[in-house]
């Protein structure tokens, strides 16, 4: 008995689009974010090569594995809830 694979789900995908002396764009999905070295200092100093390395995992959350840098999309609109200092 052949069985069909189940219909794909919505393609998300990560694109690096533009690397400034001021930041990186990235588009996920249909939409662009932008990440000032100010305010993401890890990929300030990294090999353009590295900051193209990203992944998108389960959807939410990005990874730059040579990097070691791990980020929920969820913090690039909503920084706010996502503080960097662990608080009590």
């Amino acid at each position: 008995m052949k069985t069909k694979s189940k219909p794909r789900g919505k393609n998300t995908s990560v694109e690096v689009t533009h690397i400034s002396t001021q930041g990186l764009w990235l588009l996920v999905g249909d939409k662009e974010y932008l990440l000032p070295f100010a305010e993401y200092p890890w990929f300030a100093e990294a090999k353009v090569a590295d900051i193209h390395n990203v992944e998108l995992l389960h959807g939410m959350h990005l990874r730059w594995p040579t990097l070691d840098v791990d980020l929920e999309l969820g913090s690039l609109s909503d920084a706010e809830s996502y503080p960097l200092i662990y608080r009590d």
